[in-house]
């Protein structure tokens, strides 16, 4: 008995130690070795069990511990315990294992060889009060980032768990009740997110779960609305679950909650609903589909937004949408409200993934119509100079887009364009990306294509006459790649030409 009231004494000291300076004390923990002695005090038998997890649970909160927590062997015995019919120590070990596992690769790793996903589902399935719910979703939200430990809390009937849930807290307005509903619902997104899992939930979109979700979407519930839409953006992550979507009718679903959320509407909600149109219209016997079902004009109803995250999204879905679709592309690239929203945001320099997407809209536009009027709306609304810069990108898909959007303008409408390419010092820009070695090939090539084109300018012809383009051109007829070589000769005999 005297060597347990001593025990006891000794991790009560080491409590108060933690509250007065957490970091020195855990230190002084991870090199005394004591964290190995723990491990062995961790069985359901033991008085004092409660409290050697409490003071892991506190060590835990240190980032720098969480990977010694792991090597002192402290999973498995912690998995164990929540078998523990005693409270408190089940309490304590929920904050144990959250903590260790928040942020830490190396102990999401080590679970996944636990059998913690079938322990902890089990364990929740007897919960009935909120706290005790809620601190093992505070174990659960970490874990379930792990791919394989996604996989088993599906196979141990999580997600049953989490629909029950959100059945039973969905119509009330008890504060717990919608936090509940809040973390059930993101909790069955985050499961989604694994490739096995989701397809396991998938089940060729005849599951039960998939179709429960679905009926997320036209619910008066926000929380419901967002993570319906999320998880419709994670079901459609390969081509056959967005063709099988689209082919059953989702995207009106969509469109209606978008409708929605049009006026003053919920900004998460738009974005989730925005990101999975975008993923359905990769596939491309989806895109003249979600076309005519009026998708387009869907989305340009977000063209009035300020929030970034809307902007970005909205942009993506049409780049999809328009992708080898002529007629879309002409329509949309016609569209002078649009393309001046474009312009405005080729030059959001606070948000580059509202600039990058504008550019390759911009881009793609031209590029998949090949018209002379989407040509006209660009030039007239000042578009030139940001594709003159999008091809000094530092990616060089956007550089490629740009160039090939470019040369399509020098060829259609260079009259039109002559005085805003030369405003954009373009023919600069090219000599500079011909005599970078570090060009990609690509890059080279539809420079000199572009050369060539820039040619029936009077103009744009001298800029290029004056800068050493015939010097630079000629040393890529030995380059490498045979496409940019034969590309080389043919340039160096029109230079030759028209010099």
């Amino acid at each position: 008995d005297s060597t347990a009231d001593s025990l006891e004494g000794c991790l009560d000291c080491l409590l108060q130690a933690l509250a007065q300076n957490n970091t020195e004390t855990s230190e002084k923990i991870q090199k005394s070795g004591i964290l190995q002695v723990f491990a062995s005090l961790l069985t359901p038998q033991s008085s004092c069990t409660a409290k050697v997890a409490n003071i892991i649970a506190e060590v835990a909160k240190n980032e720098f511990m969480r990977n010694s927590c792991v090597d002192a062997g402290l999973i498995p015995p912690l998995v164990q315990l929540l078998n523990c019919k005693d409270q408190e120590v089940l309490l304590q070990t929920g904050r144990a294992l959250g903590n260790i596992c928040y942020d830490s690769q190396s102990s999401k790793e080590q679970f996944a060889y636990t059998n913690i996903a079938e322990e902890i589902v089990k364990l929740f399935k007897k919960q009935i009060e909120h706290d005790k719910k809620e601190m093992i979703f505070e174990v659960l939200a970490p874990l379930a980032e792990n791919d394989i430990i996604k996989l088993q809390l599906v196979e141990a009937g999580l997600v049953e768990c989490l629909l029950e849930i959100v059945q039973k807290t969905v119509d009330s307005d008890k504060e717990d009740d919608i936090a509940e509903l809040k973390t059930a619902s993101d909790l069955m997104v985050l499961l989604l997110l694994g490739d096995e899992s989701m397809q396991k939930l998938f089940e060729g979109g005849k599951g039960s779960v998939f179709q429960r979700v679905l009926s997320w979407i036209p619910s008066n519930n926000h929380q419901l609305q967002l993570a319906g839409a999320l998880a419709i953006a994670n079901f459609a992550r390969n081509d056959g679950n967005c063709i099988h979507m689209v082919d059953n009718g989702i995207v009106q679903k969509l469109m209606d909650l978008l409708d929605r959320h049009v006026e003053d509407g919920n900004v998460t909600v738009q974005h989730a609903a925005l990101s999975a149109l975008r993923n359905l219209a990769i596939p491309v016997v989806n895109k003249a589909k979600m076309l005519s079902a009026g998708v387009a004009e869907a989305v340009l109803k977000f063209l009035r937004s300020e929030m970034p995250p809307v902007q970005f999204k909205l942009l993506g879905t049409l780049r999809m949408l328009i992708d080898a679709q002529a007629e879309a592309a002409e329509q949309l690239g016609k569209n002078v409200k649009l393309v001046e929203r474009l312009v405005e945001w080729c030059e959001a320099k606070d948000h580059a993934g509202v600039m990058g997407e504008s550019n390759r809209l911009l881009s793609a536009l031209i590029r998949h119509s090949k018209s002379k009027d989407v040509i006209r709306t660009i030039v007239q609304s000042g578009g030139i100079k940001h594709l003159a810069t999008m091809a000094t990108s530092e990616h060089v898909i956007m550089q490629n887009e740009a160039l090939v959007a470019l040369a399509l303008i020098a060829a259609l409408e260079l009259v039109t364009a002559e005085k805003d390419l030369e405003n954009a010092k373009l023919v600069q820009i090219l000599h500079r990306l011909l005599s970078d070695e570090r060009s990609a090939p690509e890059i080279k090539y539809n420079s000199m294509v572009l050369i060539c084109a820039l040619m029936g300018s009077e103009p744009l012809h001298k800029e290029v006459q004056n800068l050493a383009f015939l010097e630079v051109v000629s040393k890529l007829r030995s380059h490498e790649n045979k496409t940019v070589a034969q590309q080389a000769s043919l340039t160096e005999q029109r230079l030759a030409v028209e010099s």
